[in-house]
């Protein structure tokens, strides 16, 4: 079935020959004629990084409405549909109120060349603008310093997650260069939470810090994290807290849970418990549990990481699980470090699995996977779809683990086509 909101969107996605092309010209003229939404919006969070955006989003959404507040949260990209973007005060946003803003919004710019990203960022603003709520979660799409969500004169707060090598086409080739990038959401007077960074990332973020007179609450100094006996710790210059570990799985979950709790106590709400209970974030380490794919017996698991520094995380996260022979369906496009992300995987998998993504332009095709996989030290062969390889892995090994990976682009499928 294509949804009306989809029509709408596949119109936009031809205003610009670029996906990507980093500048805010295009976002500021559009918001001039849409009324200056970004002016109008509940307090905004501003969240950057590679890693841990969206996790730590999730675990202060879940916070902030732990404490009975509405909470407005923007992300990108989306798994299944792209209304999962946009969710206003704790609400997905419905279709017909999609269809409506879309169309608005498209009225009102008029064919003006701008990209989709853009174009819908604006449309989210506005929706934002219009519902109240108690704060506005804004999740950056790409770097931070000329991305569309960086709009917001004055935030209520910033925050930069880990930072590492990735989208380096657009962000520069050192994690220095990225990092500075990253900063980019820096404003005066306004708090910026940083969480775990390299030396050189940490060095680039107080630069900006520096020149634009943020200040700084830096991990390790401002603020500490840690599990302890299956316990998560958190301490800063207000006390210390021992709390449930987040529910989402992996160590560097527990210092994306940090950042979101430092966030929390800096909002003013003390009960951290249900950041930790509550979170919900589809594709990172989610055991699927119902389904067509499941069907199949396999014990199955979706990860949408995509860089080196998620595969690290993901091989942490893996060896938490309990011990069972473990095989990887993996699909990437083709503007990522495929060999980086696969070789700290290499040791927990028997085999590897290569499918292209449907659907996606920029899929790196199945035998290109499966190349990258053996040089990163894997068994590696090629599948048709992810259906054939559940189904193939789980007729020979019914005892397997199988994790399906590489991209948040696949992740979507699967969630889609397993209902």
């Amino acid at each position: 079935m294509t949804l009306q909101s989809d029509v709408i969107l596949d119109r936009m996605m031809s205003l610009h020959p670029k996906l990507m092309d980093l500048s805010l010209g295009r976002t500021w003229d559009l918001l001039e004629k849409l009324g200056n939404p970004q002016n109008h919006l509940p307090p905004v969070i501003h969240i950057a990084g590679t890693n841990g955006k969206g996790s730590t989003q999730a675990m202060i959404r879940a916070g902030l409405q732990g404490a009975g507040l509405r909470v407005h949260a923007y992300t990108s990209p989306h798994l299944a549909w792209f209304h999962e973007r946009i969710v206003l005060a704790g609400e997905v946003i419905s279709e017909s109120a999609l269809t409506d803003l879309l169309a608005e919004v498209e009225a009102v710019n008029d064919a003006t060349p701008v990209t989709y990203f853009e174009i819908t960022t604006c449309a989210a603003l506005l929706a934002f603008s219009r519902v109240e709520a108690d704060y506005t979660l804004l999740e950056v799409g790409l770097g931070g310093r000329m991305d569309t969500t960086n709009v917001v004169q004055v935030p209520r707060l910033t925050i930069i997650t880990p930072v590492s090598l990735d989208h380096q086409t657009f962000l520069g080739d050192t994690v220095a260069e990225i990092a500075a990038e990253k900063a980019g959401i820096l404003k005066r007077g306004v708090p910026c939470i940083v969480g775990p960074q390299p030396d050189e990332a940490l060095d680039a973020i107080r630069s900006v810090a520096t020149r634009t007179g943020a200040r700084l609450l830096e991990y390790g100094q401002d603020w500490h994290v840690w599990e302890e006996h299956g316990r998560l710790v958190y301490q800063d210059k207000n006390g210390l807290l021992d709390l449930p570990m987040p529910a989402l799985i992996g160590a560097h979950q527990v210092q994306n849970a940090g950042a979101a709790i430092c966030a929390l106590r800096i909002l003013g709400v003390e009960d951290a418990e249900p950041a930790m209970r509550d979170v919900q974030w589809p594709a990172r380490l989610q055991r699927l549990t119902r389904g067509p794919l499941v069907e199949t017996g396999a014990e199955l698991w979706l990860d949408g990481g995509h860089n080196p520094a998620a595969g690290l995380a993901l091989a942490e996260a893996l060896g938490r699980l309990s011990d069972r022979p473990t095989f990887m369906i993996c699909g990437m496009l083709d503007t990522k470090d495929v060999v980086g992300y696969l070789r700290p995987l290499a040791p927990l998998a028997q085999e590897l699995l290569a499918v292209s993504i449907p659907d996606a332009p920029a899929t790196l095709p199945a035998q290109e996977t499966a190349r990258a996989a053996r040089e990163a030290g894997m068994d590696a062969r090629v599948a048709d779809s992810v259906e054939q390889a559940v189904r193939q892995i789980s007729e020979h090994h019914p005892e397997a683990r199988i994790l399906i990976c590489g991209s948040l682009y696949l992740a979507g499928t699967v969630l889609r086509e397993n209902g």
